[in-house]
């Protein structure tokens, strides 16, 4: 046995050692921000155990009908929204959630009761999950006004009010990106240890990139700008050699391949999803807040993505992701187009 390498194992940077830095930099911290990230996390790490189960579940009885006690087996995604929820609530420090797979915002008991916000989607793409393919958890958190009058109103703030956001992504590894304000950190599983080991510190978006990301099924529905742009990245005027194409159809992947390497991702309003489809409150802003903690932009055709002021809980927005440069040339198409018109 290799003790002295056994030993270095023991001075990692876990996300629980990386939080507790964070909050020991605010003497009037009382801790109640970092117990509710330690239950995210714990949510997080019970839906990868599932996910990687997930391929044989039908094969072993764990997921479909009824298994031989006579208890209804659940879906993964419905399995992690109430593995979320339940990890949210016994934190004690929520007041208010709102989650892609339940139409109304829940609101926790009072004795429960804390000051955060918690909006998430507790299994984004889990359509792939037959496939394969990356999927993860998304999620952002805000604070109440007053947690002895929680209303509906207080999910409905702009991004910009956000405290922190991130996403989980279960793939060939799982991998935990965070923002709480103070640049982007991502960690890594560790299976053997059962911890997020910090592998990816103060992640900075390229300037540019060369790579753009959007599902060309939509090209005949998209606005004039989207199509311009598109053309330029495969027919560019300026002598640079064209971009590449990568489109996973999972949203965490996409991002999460755009922060590390650079370029967009689009998903814009067209004539079928005239608002765009991804959601606002737990797709569009925490993927936003990441992005500009990155270095990067989040724009929606019209305005910054953080200032929009949702309306609706499942409101959904058109959007540009990505490395600074690229979503400038996209500002620049629109304005232009918004000129022609005017």
């Amino acid at each position: 046995m290799d003790y002295e390498a056994d030993t270095s194992r023991t001075d990692l940077m876990t996300i629980t050692r990386f939080v507790l830095n964070e909050q020991s930099k605010y003497p009037e911290s009382r801790g109640d921000f970092t117990i509710l990230l330690s239950h995210v996390v714990l949510g997080c790490k019970f839906v990868c155990s599932s996910v990687n189960k997930a391929g044989l579940a039908k094969l072993l009885g764990l997921a479909g009908d009824t298994n031989i006690q006579g208890e209804e087996q659940k879906k993964l995604d419905v399995l992690s929204n109430e593995v979320f929820v339940k990890a949210l609530i016994s934190s004690g420090r929520t007041c208010l959630l709102v989650s892609e797979e339940v139409e109304e915002a829940i609101f926790v008991p009072p004795s429960h009761r804390g000051k955060y916000i918690v909006v998430f989607d507790p299994l984004d793409g889990s359509s792939n999950i037959d496939c394969g393919v990356s999927i993860g958890t998304i999620f952002g958190i805000y604070m109440v006004e007053d947690e002895t009058k929680v209303s509906l109103e207080d999910a409905l703030q702009p991004g910009n009010k956000l405290l922190a956001a991130g996403y989980c992504m279960y793939g060939s590894s799982c991998t935990f990106v965070l923002s709480t304000g103070n640049g982007v950190n991502g960690f890594t599983l560790d299976p053997s240890l059962g911890e997020f080991i910090l592998t990816h510190p103060n992640i900075k978006i390229p300037r540019k990139g060369k790579i753009y990301s959007v599902n060309e099924g939509n090209a005949k529905n998209w606005d004039e700008p989207t199509t311009k742009y598109v053309q330029k990245c495969k027919f560019p005027q300026d002598g640079l050699p064209p971009k590449s194409l990568r489109y996973i159809g999972s949203m965490v992947a996409d991002i999460h391949r755009t922060l590390l390497y650079g370029g967009i991702f689009m998903y814009p309003a067209d004539i079928k999803s005239p608002n765009g489809k991804l959601r606002l409150l737990y797709e569009v802003f925490p993927m936003s807040y990441l992005m500009e903690q990155a270095g990067g932009q989040a724009f929606t055709g019209k305005q910054r993505a953080l200032d929009l002021v949702p309306k609706q809980l499942h409101e959904r927005s058109p959007i540009f992701l990505g490395s600074y440069d690229d979503i400038e040339q996209m500002k620049e198409l629109y304005a232009a187009s918004k000129a022609d018109g005017a």
